[in-house]
């Protein structure tokens, strides 16, 4: 190879690969990013729950009749029979107790798609309660939300 052609080879060759190491950090920070906004929702979720408000607790579900919440009754369709759902079983602040998560993986498995899973702990005066949990996370717009919660 001559070596004018060799110099320009060498040159691009470091050029792709600044640019892929740069773009990989990128989509990295953004993943950190993504991972971090989800699980602050989570967080805002749990402290929703401790004051009470389920109302509040379902924001960060998607607010569609495609929501999914899969529990050990089966599938229920939909954020408002979601809601429906948690007021029925969790009538009053007794029933519904202190929640805790634990957080066991997040993995980003595509640009608007995150998947977590957890474990969630409910201590009340009635009898402590505890289990794991699925989320499948899609970025909607700007808003992250849950949008399949398989909860057993």
């Amino acid at each position: 190879m001559k070596p004018h052609l060799k110099r320009t080879f060498i040159i691009l060759t470091l050029l792709f690969t600044q640019q892929a190491l740069f773009s990989n950090a990128i989509a990295q920070e953004e993943t950190d990013k993504d991972i971090a906004a989800v699980k602050a929702i989570l967080m805002r979720q749990a402290s929703d729950w401790n004051k009470g408000d389920i109302e509040s607790f379902m924001v960060g579900y998607w607010p569609s009749e495609k929501l999914k919440f899969i529990g050990s009754n089966g599938v229920t369709y939909g954020y408002e029979a979601t809601l429906a759902r948690y007021r029925k079983t969790y009538p009053d602040q007794k029933t519904m107790g202190q929640l805790n998560f634990d957080i066991i993986s997040v993995e980003k498995l595509a640009p608007k798609v995150i998947l977590m899973v957890g474990k969630f702990k409910l201590k009340r005066e009635i009898g402590d309660a505890s289990g794991h949990f699925t989320l499948t996370w899609k970025k909607i717009g700007n808003e992250w939300v849950i949008i399949a919660d398989h909860t057993g």
